[in-house]
């Protein structure tokens, strides 16, 4: 039931992304550029994204816990790592470089677009080179 609930979840957001033009480099790189055409409709997903966060959060901490896990996976408190600052920092540049972040890129597959898979491939080989790098159970290391 976990699997089929992350499969429903992830065609809701990629649809989402794909109805929002958020595969659509174009969009992202128009979004950041503050000083020619802007583009805003990556502020309207976001914008959007974030209300309907706003609005259900509360409700779902209610819950003991959640549908489909047995437990809330929520950080605690404290300051950010500078493995997350650096990470976050790179991921930026990455988005900002492209125009791709990985949910469209990922989402964007089903075209078939050469830049898509091209994108996907690359993201595959970072993440199996972070695998490498770090065991399960690292700090930062997601497992």
């Amino acid at each position: 039931m976990r699997a089929l609930a992350a499969f429903v979840s992830g065609l809701l957001f990629s649809g989402g992304l794909v109805l929002g033009g958020m595969t659509m480099p174009e969009n992202i790189v128009g979004f950041l550029d503050f000083f020619g055409h802007w583009k805003p409709a990556l502020a309207g997903v976001m914008g959007g994204a974030l209300g309907v966060y706003a609005l259900l959060y509360p409700l779902v901490l209610k819950r003991k816990v959640p549908l489909f896990a047995p437990s809330f996976d929520l950080p605690g408190p404290g300051k950010p790592s500078a493995r997350l600052l650096t990470g976050a920092a790179l991921f930026g540049v990455g988005w900002g470089l492209s125009g791709v972040c990985p949910g469209p890129a990922v989402a964007a597959l089903v075209t078939g677009a050469r830049e898509a898979v091209v994108f996907a491939v690359a993201l595959a080989a970072g993440i199996s080179l972070f695998h490498l790098a770090f065991r399960p159970g690292d700090p930062g290391s997601c497992g």
